[in-house]
């Protein structure tokens, strides 16, 4: 006889719980208009793309996990001007899934750094 409840369920959905916090950076003319042009190729927000390309830099960089290792990494002074007390930078449900699922409309600069109107 087959058991109709199963031991350990195996959801369709990886559901991962992520804070975002929205901050502002400058960017120039060119890279910004390089951000909307990839965000358009892929699909995608802006803000994935800022979000994605850093990780990826962060990652690579050997030098950079080495020094995050570091005391020295621990104490620095942050200079990333992040907004907060806002409710809607709280925890945020994300599936993990490709970026270029759904198509949206590219974004302008100042979304990908961070403000919005």
């Amino acid at each position: 006889m087959i058991s109709a409840q199963k031991e350990n369920p195996m959801p369709l959905l990886e559901i991962t719980q992520t804070r975002h916090v929205s901050a502002s950076i400058r960017l120039t003319d060119s890279t910004a208009l390089l951000v909307d042009q990839y965000a358009a190729f892929i699909k995608a927000p802006a803000d994935n793309v800022v979000e994605e390309s850093l990780k990826h830099v962060f990652a690579k960089d050997r030098d950079f996990q080495e020094y995050l290792k570091s005391p020295q990494a621990q104490r620095i002074t942050p200079t990333l001007r992040v907004r907060r007390g806002n409710a809607n930078d709280g925890a945020e449900a994300t599936t993990k899934k490709p970026v270029s699922v759904a198509p949206m409309a590219p974004q302008t600069a100042a979304v990908a750094a961070g403000l919005k109107a």
